[in-house]
């Protein structure tokens, strides 16, 4: 029975690399010349610091700019709130996220349930099921879950025959 995942990653390595092109990007701008910009990556947490707030938000549009460049979509990114640290310096956490979550991907199937196309979806884990009797009604699915979701990137993989 032909099926396929829909599901939600991001390259790591090249968020990786969006972290360290931005860290040489503010290291050699004039406008942080002194200043204790900087990002920083522990697993799926980016943790940005900055003198001020003002300057916070450069090193985001920066980031940002250097993330979809190397094809990472920012939608994937949950912003945190800016917290003041030692003296008057700030930083701000950005989670990546990776993986649907529940809600989601109960917004999906009930989606794919509602469309009234003969497949079948199901949740596992983080990622979501469909399966149906012919490819072009996968296809058909495909589609519709590409124009109706678009606050969150999926992608569809283990398309099978």
């Amino acid at each position: 029975m032909p099926s396929f995942d829909i599901v939600s990653e991001v390259n790591e390595v090249e968020v990786r690399n969006a972290v360290d092109q931005t860290n040489k990007e503010v290291g050699t701008r004039f406008d942080f010349k002194g200043s204790d910009a900087r990002v920083e990556q522990a697993e799926k947490v980016l943790t940005m610091f900055a003198d001020t707030e003002f300057q916070l938000d450069q090193v985001k549009d920066i980031l940002k700019t250097k993330l979809a460049k190397r094809g990472v979509d920012i939608r994937c990114l949950d912003e945190g709130s800016v917290e003041k640290v030692s003296g008057n310096k700030v930083k701000q956490a950005i989670t990546v996220k990776v993986g649907i979550e529940t809600e989601l991907a109960k917004k999906i199937v009930r989606l794919i349930k509602d469309s009234k196309l003969k497949v079948q979806a199901s949740i596992q884990g983080d990622a979501v099921r469909v399966s149906g009797a012919k490819r072009d009604i996968l296809q058909d699915a495909i589609a519709l879950a590409r124009k109706e979701i678009t606050e969150f990137p999926l992608q569809f993989q283990n398309f099978r025959d």
